[in-house]
């Protein structure tokens, strides 16, 4: 007999779709692997790693929103999964964004070329897609109560302040967590992953309740695809505009204001 019979209907139901998200991970990881021995051309050895990436974050992310959703009651728990999953992906996706700010990143300071840029930017797109239509179907089997494939193709606006309150949430999330992950890179890989994982978890927890704090427009486009279609340009404004221009206010003060700042005050004092 099952274990989980024993629990209560509604652990059964977080059980379930944890085990879920633990099977995509793990899915996923056999992929990487098979990929990764697999495939020796560069492009599509880009292109494969992002989208089954991004399939993994999109995929965990819907089962998350979900679990929030019929625990309301209960925020630190969401939370700590939150922090648990942003752990797995660390460990798990190293190598990869899974975000086209990232990707956006690595072009402008000179990581990446424009064509790897371009692939990866579409192979994350594509996988955004994929998942949500995968994740659906997944809820179709209803293997928890609350998995209701229509769920899906509704949109639930998560916008809960004006536009402009919405852009600037978006935009500092991009801006926080794009600047820790430049200037993580020198701590040790064990440390770093927790770091932005914690950092991952205060984002959610700041700006959650406003627009979602999502800072990744791939993953809006995964989970807000209807609302996408509802509202485009208010959408395409938040989720991809303001991660965007978080990035861009990112690059220019950490590669331009700063070290002019510095020559300056290193002069100044020089006189």
């Amino acid at each position: 007999m099952s274990p989980l019979l024993g629990l209560r209907p509604e652990l059964q139901d977080t059980c379930t779709s944890l085990g879920l998200m633990l099977s995509v991970v793990l899915l996923i990881g056999l992929a990487r692997v098979v990929a990764l021995q697999q495939l020796h051309r560069p492009v599509a050895h880009a292109f494969v790693l992002e989208f089954l990436a991004t399939f993994q974050l999109c995929c965990c992310t819907h089962e998350l929103q979900l679990l929030s959703e019929q625990h309301p009651a209960h925020p630190t728990w969401t939370l700590t999964l939150v922090y648990f999953f942003s752990l797995v992906h660390g460990l798990t996706l190293v190598g990869t964004s899974s975000n086209p700010c990232g990707v956006m990143m690595q072009m402008m300071l000179g990581g990446m070329s424009p064509e790897t840029g371009a692939v990866r930017l579409l192979a994350q797109l594509v996988s955004a897609l994929c998942s949500r239509y995968c994740t659906s179907a997944l809820w179709n089997l209803g293997l928890t109560q609350y998995h209701v494939s229509e769920r899906s193709f509704a949109c639930k606006n998560p916008i809960q302040v004006d536009l402009f309150k919405a852009v600037i949430t978006e935009a500092v999330c991009s801006f926080l967590f794009h600047s820790a992950l430049l200037h993580f890179q020198e701590v040790r890989t064990k440390l770093r992953i927790h770091l932005l994982a914690a950092l991952i978890t205060f984002l959610v927890y700041a700006g959650g309740s406003l627009t979602g704090a999502v800072f990744n427009p791939a993953l809006a486009l995964s989970l807000h695809f209807m609302c996408f279609d509802e509202a485009f340009p208010q959408f395409f404004i938040v989720y991809w505009l303001a991660p965007s221009l978080g990035i861009l206010l990112m690059i220019l003060m950490f590669s331009f204001f700063l070290p002019w700042l510095h020559n300056n005050h290193t002069i100044n004092k020089k006189e």
